[in-house]
């Protein structure tokens, strides 16, 4: 399951780019959620054996042991749920962008 993650992460993360190039920040936002959010699955994965169901277990999982990244989701969350009804503009596409690079190195995920 380990492998399939890191592979995901790695596939996301490069549609992620190819969108940001092109222009679409929205839809660049989205899949660096997608990214960061297998990239804590991974990480939860390693250090629990399992992996969240669903985005309240993820939270909950994150609480205890990964405060850091808990805090990050938690600043963040409002606007993974603001791209369902709103753009997303490219200054906040390339603060999410640059925290998620940042996670994946403290981390050491090789993409």
């Amino acid at each position: 399951m380990e492998r399939e993650i890191l592979e995901n992460i790695k596939r996301i993360h490069a549609s992620a780019d190819l969108v940001y190039k092109s222009g679409d920040y929205t839809s660049a936002t989205i899949l660096y959620f997608k990214t960061v959010f297998s990239t804590i699955d991974l990480i939860l994965l390693k250090s629990n054996g399992k992996t969240p169901k669903d985005h309240t277990e993820r939270f909950r999982m994150l609480e205890g042991s990964y405060p850091k990244l808990y805090e990050f989701l938690d600043k963040y969350f409002k606007i993974y749920r603001d791209t369902y009804s709103i753009s997303i503009d490219k200054e906040i596409c390339d603060k999410l962008k640059k925290d998620v690079n940042k996670i994946i190195r403290e981390h050491r995920i090789e993409i």
